[in-house]
């Protein structure tokens, strides 16, 4: 289930930014005493800001939203995809069922608006599900220390 952020969520909030798993090729985790003095006790709410509910826990994060300071010009303006997932949910299809939710709901908003999506190239699981939500490649580039992909999901018709 796709939901808004609530109270109940701070705590997954942060295990998902704090961990190295999650962001091995994000990066690089963030340290959990910061996230607990800057994390507001409900975290932020706008359209395109999803709770990926399971069971009624929360397991994962999905993000559409303007990718306005994005360094390449191929996705400056467009939506832009990002999601996290606790890896005790990865490989069981949760983030496919989800993200494909989010980009129905994006559809219904915005039709006719192109989504891109950048992972790091060595990000299979990232590179398989961008294929599965019907992203193509659009370039790949050198950022972060490592091989970047960017692919565009073009418009619902």
């Amino acid at each position: 289930m796709l939901r808004e952020p609530e109270a109940r969520d701070r705590t997954t909030f942060i295990e998902l930014l704090a961990s190295s798993e999650v962001h091995t090729y994000l990066g690089g985790p963030r340290p959990r005493d910061e996230l607990e003095r800057e994390m507001p006790e409900v975290p932020e709410r706008w359209p395109g800001s999803f709770v990926v509910e399971l069971d009624g826990a929360m397991i994962g994060q999905i993000l559409l939203r303007r990718a306005s300071g994005h360094r390449r010009p191929a996705a400056v303006g467009k939506a832009d995809l990002g999601y996290l997932f606790l890896p005790k949910a990865w490989g069981q299809g949760y983030a496919a069922e989800a993200c494909a939710a989010a980009l129905d709901w994006f559809d219904g908003v915005l039709p006719g608006e192109p989504v891109v999506l950048t992972t790091q190239s060595a990000n299979v699981g990232s590179m398989r599900l961008a294929a599965k939500l019907g992203f193509i490649e659009v370039e790949r580039f050198h950022a972060w220390d490592a091989e970047q992909w960017l692919g565009l999901r073009p418009p619902a018709t």
